[in-house]
Order: C-alpha cells, then structure tokens, then sequence
C-alpha cells in the first residue's frame, strides 16, 4: 500500500539515490542555483557521462527537477536542474560514513579561516543528549526550509554527535 511519503521500495530507491556522496554533492551544487549536467561536470571535474549518471538517478527519485531547457553557447539545447529539498527529510540508512566523506570531499582545498569549526566534550544523560538533538534539529530544519536570502552566501553545515569512547 503506497504513502504519502511513497512505497517501502520508492523510500529504498530514494535512500540508495542519496548514498553517494557525489550525488549528495550535485544536490548541493543545485540547491541555490539550477545548473547543467556541464556546469556540473565542470564544477565537480568529472566526466559529463558520469555526471549524467547521478543526475538522471537524483532526477529519477525527486531529489532534482529539471527546469525549463535553454540554448548553451555553443547554441545547444542545456537542462538546468535544480535540487527539490526533498532529501532533507529522507532517512540514509548507515549514513555517518557518506556525510563524512561528501564533507571532508566538500572542505578539501579550504583554507583554514575558510571553515568554521566547533568541537566540545559533554557529559549529558540519554535525556539531555536527546533534547539538545532535538533543539539542534529544530533549529536546523527552521534554517533548511527557509527560503534562500538574496543576497545571501552559499554556506554549508555538518554536525555530528557522537559516543566518547575514550573519555569515560
């Protein structure tokens, strides 16, 4: 029986579609600005068949839509696509390793003043720990779904928590 949120194959097809981060990647490149599978090729420095490949799987499960085609340089019919939002809220299963490396893919070549970084040691109970999630949470999504600013900066957050296996 079919959801509003899908089928349980649509949600595993949507979750494998965001199981790459390169495709996590183009998803970002198409958040503020629609873009071409060139522009996305050229940004990303791969080949435009593999871009076409990701793009064409992220297309395929919602996550981009294609826009209004336009004529290139060269005079060539070009499909911008730009990113739906929707895989803010679609569940990755064992997602940590590929957030982890779509973000450390996404800093390499930044300066260090260039990124922003905040790390602390906390020793909360299960309860505190799930309500400073939540408030992160919320706070987030508040900002997710926000229209973008005009005059806004291209930004991006990676947050993580974790158990201290060291710190007892």
């Amino acid at each position: 029986m079919s959801s509003a949120k899908g089928t349980d194959e649509e949600m595993q097809a949507r979750a494998r579609a965001l199981s790459s981060p390169l495709r996590l990647r183009i998803l970002r490149l198409c958040l503020h600005k629609a873009r071409t599978n060139k522009e996305i090729a050229d940004l990303l420095d791969i080949n435009p068949a593999t871009s076409l490949h990701h793009v064409r799987t992220l297309l395929a499960n919602g996550f981009l839509e294609a826009e209004e085609p336009r004529r290139g340089k060269r005079g060539a019919k070009e499909v911008p696509y730009r990113a739906t939002r929707m895989s803010w809220g679609t569940k990755i299963p064992d997602a940590a390793p590929v957030l982890v490396d779509t973000f450390l893919q996404e800093i390499d070549g930044l300066t260090p003043d260039e990124i922003q970084i905040m790390r602390i040691g906390l020793k909360l109970s299960p309860e505190n720990q799930r309500e400073l999630i939540e408030k992160i949470t919320a706070l987030v999504a508040d900002y997710a779904m926000r229209q973008p600013d005009e005059d806004g900066v291209a930004t991006s957050l990676f947050i993580a928590h974790h158990l201290d296996q060291t710190a007892g």
